[in-house]
């Protein structure tokens, strides 16, 4: 099966970084969200990471322009025109919202279209109950987009072989290295990074070292690029939380209990960057 047109909804960091990518490789990309503000956001990110790629010569300003035209955005579904292959959902980590998309794509599209999520915890089959099970899997990339190589291509109880090899097959396409993963909480990435973070976050909260010694024994002890504290914040502190308690609740294993600390941020709306503070100020 050929893929040539993408819906990508969602236009946050995640949204618009999956549609730039595809964009870039060739693909026209319909990107949906809610409001118009966040779609003008998003185009202007999008924009203002192309010229940053175009400074550091990894594409020409041709490729830079054929990407902008590639990308149409919308602000409904039911406007988009007809003959997608291939739809991403990429928006907050709420499990009732995303079935919404779903349910709501099922009945626009049918079964003729690729269904995934970019979701980095949240159950692919349970997802898929709103959909086309075994046209339905996950597509689990990492942030930023244009930069990182790896995809999580997240297979659920039904999804078929035809389909994962397609979908295995466009992420090789927009050179992302794809690797398999079956679907259980947090997949592979998530059930091994936040619980090392939570764990980060337990040492701070007990008084075994500062912030600052932490994140500075994981990256000169362990050659992390970053330490687990740094890393939450540039996550969110928000997100971390919900994937901690999407582990908690699907292993019931007291080894992925949230941080108090952790909680208690995350209540008083330290999520990190995206607040101007969380572990650290911004």
């Amino acid at each position: 099966m050929e893929l040539k047109n993408i819906a990508v909804v969602g236009a946050g960091a995640m949204g618009n970084g999956i549609a730039h990518v595809f964009a870039q490789y060739g693909y026209k990309v319909f990107l949906i969200d809610k409001e118009e503000n966040l779609l003008k956001k998003a185009i202007t990110t999008i924009e203002t990471n192309l010229e940053r790629q175009v400074k550091k010569e990894i594409i020409t300003a041709e490729v830079k322009s054929n990407t902008l035209s590639n990308i149409t955005t919308f602000t409904n579904l039911n406007t988009i025109n007809k003959n997608v292959d291939f739809l991403i959902e990429a928006i907050w980590e709420n499990k009732e919202a995303k079935l919404a998309i779903f349910k709501e794509a099922k009945s626009i599209f049918g079964d003729k279209v690729i269904y995934s999520s970019n979701t980095s915890s949240i159950s692919i089959t349970e997802l898929a109950a709103e959909s086309v099970p075994d046209k339905f899997l996950g597509m689990h990339f990492m942030n930023p987009v244009p930069v990182m190589k790896l995809v999580e291509i997240i297979r659920g109880f039904s999804t078929s072989d035809e389909t994962y090899q397609t979908i295995k097959e466009l992420a090789l396409s927009i050179n992302k290295e794809p690797v398999e993963v079956n679907d259980y909480p947090g997949f592979i990435s998530n059930r091994i990074l936040m619980p090392m973070i939570n764990e980060a976050v337990f040492a701070l909260y007990e008084g075994v070292a500062k912030k600052e010694e932490i994140d500075t024994v994981m990256k000169l002890g362990m050659n992390h690029p970053m330490g687990p504290l740094t890393l939450a914040d540039f996550i969110g502190l928000d997100v971390c939380l919900s994937i901690m308690e999407v582990l908690y609740e699907g292993f019931k294993d007291s080894k992925y209990r949230p941080c108090p600390l952790l909680v208690k941020m995350v209540n008083a709306k330290k999520l990190g960057r995206k607040t101007g503070e969380g572990f650290y100020k911004y």
